[in-house]
């Protein structure tokens, strides 16, 4: 049933029916489908749209009828206005139901090829305190909530948090996050105190002014912790003044960094990054193997996780110790180095300079003589004249962004036509979009999920794929 109201439509009674992959939930009214924020499967509620597109309606609930079985406490006082941890209000073994699903469904709609059966999703170990990175953002428009708003007092506008979702210029002001250990709450409050009392600007991301704009927090399995401050402002007075803050304050640094930035976006790249007390890096490791992870590397965020998802990658490449494997989107040779020990060489192309850089040193940290790294565009480096170079490998291992491979790659993944392809994805429907094309010469013959963010609807899966 629905009816006008002032602020848009009112669906009464609507049955939440699935977990979408944006992290919201979905129900039906009038055939047409209603995406809801802060529901769960099993929910009876009214809602309002607050978007009404041409296939389907965006709404939020004003009230419930009916709880569903599914649902859980969340422990985060910011969850609902947080975009982070969208499904911490359901229990987690619905959420890994939900994962599992969402693999199941792209690779059977959008790939449309022929599957084996595929494994259960791996839970992870731990659901909270399991992210070794965290990037905060500095800004002097908090969020305010309704209830601030209406009381019509001026409240401190300055935050250190996270953007709220679809507004890019409003920040939350986070107290505490269960992403990352307790070491990370301390900085973000510490950092976020000091500034305050001495009345140092923050960030404006409308007008691109002030000095302090983003706080990176980064952890390791050893004990390691890196801390980088970007700044907009080159004073160097006042970044003297908060490096020597956390420097005197929080001891279990051992890697204390800083950026000027003063691009119109967040990202660390062309940026300089400056060694302001310790070493430029922190390691991991895994298996007995030792990474190092610079500023500006890309390293799995769940370290423990990431150790399960390799030992997939690398059972599913069947490695006898003498193929010759390409690691495509290596980063910082992560996969390449976990393997290289199980093959006859292993070659890595990543498009990152700086983590080419430190796969190299990790492989001679880690005493491996049989490993080559090159960084460049995948879609340019991959081609004849490097297979020439290289030779054809066995088994080609694939860990693309979310965006999936480039076309030039699939296509030159099947000029290649080795044995083995293990794809390594973070976005299912890219994957499958990817596997369709690759169906030309490989049939998939192993399907392994791997839920790497727990309470988020993020999900990795692994692939092995054989030539037909």
């Amino acid at each position: 049933m629905g009816r006008k109201a002032k602020r848009g439509l009112v669906i009464e009674n609507l049955e939440i029916l699935e977990a979408t992959a944006e992290g919201k939930c979905m129900g039906k009214f009038n055939e047409k489908v209603v995406f809801v924020n802060g529901g769960v499967p099993g929910d009876v509620a009214d809602v309002t749209v607050v978007r009404d597109r041409r296939r389907f309606y965006e709404a939020k609930p004003t009230k419930f009828h009916t709880l569903s079985d599914k649902r859980a406490e969340p422990i985060c006082e910011h969850f609902g206005v947080c975009g982070g941890c969208k499904w911490q209000n359901m229990q987690y073994k619905h959420q890994l139901f939900y994962k599992q699903k969402q693999v199941s469904d792209n690779l059977n709609r959008i790939g449309k090829v022929a599957l084996p059966p595929i494994q259960d999703i791996v839970p992870a170990e731990e659901t909270s305190f399991y992210r070794n990175k965290l990037e905060y953002t500095f800004s002097n428009k908090r969020w305010l909530t309704e209830e601030e708003i209406n009381t019509g007092e001026e409240f401190e506008r300055n935050a250190l948090g996270f953007h709220i979702p679809g507004r890019f210029d409003k920040v939350l002001n986070v107290n505490q996050c269960y992403l990352q250990s307790d070491v990370s709450n301390r900085i973000l409050q510490g950092v976020r105190a000091f500034a305050l009392e001495n009345k140092l600007s923050f960030f404006d991301l409308r007008d691109q002014h002030g000095l302090l704009r983003n706080l990176m927090i980064r952890t390791s399995v050893r004990g390691d912790l890196m801390v980088i401050v970007f700044f907009h402002s080159d004073d160097m007075s006042e970044i003297t003044l908060v490096m020597d803050y956390l420097k005197a304050n929080f001891p279990e640094i051992t890697s204390l960094q800083y950026g000027i930035n003063q691009k119109r976006n967040d990202t660390p790249e062309g940026v300089d990054i400056v060694l302001y007390h310790g070493i430029d890096h922190i390691m991991e490791e895994m298996e007995g193997l030792l990474f190092k992870v610079g500023p500006k590397s890309f390293y799995q965020t769940n370290s423990k996780q990431a150790y399960t998802l390799y030992k997939i990658t690398r059972d599913f490449a069947e490695l006898t110790g003498n193929e010759l494997v390409y690691d495509l989107y290596t980063g910082t040779g992560t996969i390449a180095n976990f393997v290289a020990k199980n093959a006859k060489q292993v070659i890595g192309v990543e498009y990152v300079p700086e983590a080419i850089e430190d796969a190299k040193i990790n492989s001679i940290n880690n005493k491996m003589d049989n490993t080559r790294f090159y960084a460049g565009d995948m879609k340019d480096v991959l081609n004849e004249a490097f297979i020439a170079e290289n030779g054809t490998p066995d088994v080609v291992i694939t860990d693309p962004p979310r965006a999936g491979m480039h076309q030039n790659v699939v296509d030159m993944i099947l000029r290649i036509a080795a044995p083995t392809v293990v794809y390594v994805s973070c976005n299912p429907a890219t994957q499958a979009r990817d596997l369709q094309l690759l169906d030309a010469k490989y049939k998939v013959t192993k399907v392994q999920p791997v839920d790497m963010f727990p309470h988020t609807q993020h999900v990795e899966n692994v692939v092995q794929l054989k030539l037909k």
